[in-house]
């Protein structure tokens, strides 16, 4: 009798750890986004040659109906850009100039019931030495073994960063129902000291598993959640071609408030994107791998190597409470 009643008093116990334990939603997201064009070739290592972001996430208080979650999220990073060739004799022929940018991030996401999402972002920072660029990919660099970089000396000289970002998506054809397909068009816009200009395209989701609503997708970031979301999986492929217009970029044009930076070119406004990749989640893990596509971003009727260039991305992060 004694005995019966400990086994009721364990299997109790465990009932109520389990609901503690899985009963819970997981609010926060950390993890780490890192870029460079090694992930799509060893031969073309050239103009935006790496990235690298860490960043945490949480859910927001949400008093509006007609949104399902709202997100919070603070990152940190850095982004290096150099031009084709960085041997030692090529030092004077640049078809971009070097630049390091170095910035910390604080946004707010909104996601709507209707799946229409509205991620806004403000950033503070520097472009230039401050950014140190150069000691990190020197030193990187000859960590690994790899080959030594020259022209730095080049760089553009050190700027302000003031940026504010804003992304707005909404889906499209939301009467015809599809559990493993589903569009969405999707325009963004950035303004500030180093970056302005505005793209539109659309987006487009193809799942090996049921797709979920971006507002529990990792599409845009939006995995956390209040409520336990127990062996939720995700696992879709997604394109995402744009056409951009860009009006001002200091990593190229140098800064709007001084033209001391020894090698600037002037824009090639008008380019078309493109992204792809493959999403991934298994309960409190994401990642994913995008290959990304930038046209020609520079316009000199004396360079003739510049060219459109890709590189690819890879992020992971993990869901906690």
């Amino acid at each position: 009798m004694v005995k019966r009643k400990r086994s009721k008093k364990a299997l109790f116990a465990f009932l109520i750890l389990t609901t503690l334990t899985f009963g819970q939603g997981k609010t926060k997201e950390i993890g780490f986004i890192s870029d460079n064009d090694l992930y799509t070739s060893s031969k073309y290592d050239m103009y935006y040659t790496n990235g690298l972001e860490f960043f945490f996430r949480f859910l927001s208080k949400n008093d509006n109906p007609k949104i399902n979650k709202e997100i919070t999220e603070f990152r940190f990073g850095q982004y290096l850009y150099n031009p084709r060739f960085l041997n030692k004799e090529a030092i004077t022929i640049n078809d971009r100039p070097f630049a390091g940018y170095l910035f910390a991030e604080a946004g707010k996401s909104f996601f709507y019931q209707s799946e229409s999402v509205l991620k806004t972002d403000f950033r503070v920072g520097y472009l230039g030495p401050n950014a140190f660029g150069e000691e990190l990919q020197k030193g990187f660099h000859n960590m690994i073994g790899y080959k030594k970089v020259y022209g730095w000396e080049n760089q553009i000289h050190n700027a302000l960063a003031l940026q504010a970002h804003a992304i707005y998506s909404k889906k499209l054809f939301p009467s015809k129902h599809n559990d493993f397909v589903d569009f969405h068009w999707q325009s963004e816009g950035n303004l500030g000291t180093i970056f302005s200009g505005v793209s539109t395209g659309f987006m487009a989701r193809f799942g090996f598993k049921k797709l979920i609503p971006l507002y529990d997708s990792n599409m845009h970031n939006a995995s956390v959640s209040a409520n336990a979301q127990p062996n939720i999986r995700e696992f879709y492929f997604y394109a995402a071609p744009s056409v951009n217009y860009q009006f001002y970029d200091a990593t190229i044009e140098g800064s709007m408030f001084n033209d001391t930076s020894p090698i600037t070119f002037d824009l090639e406004p008008l380019r078309f994107n493109a992204e792809a990749g493959l999403k991934y989640r298994h309960n409190n893990f994401n990642m994913s791998y995008s290959f990304l596509y930038r046209g020609r971003e520079l316009n000199d009727p004396g360079i003739d190597t510049n060219s459109g260039y890709f590189y690819g991305s890879i992020r992971m992060g993990f869901l906690i409470k």
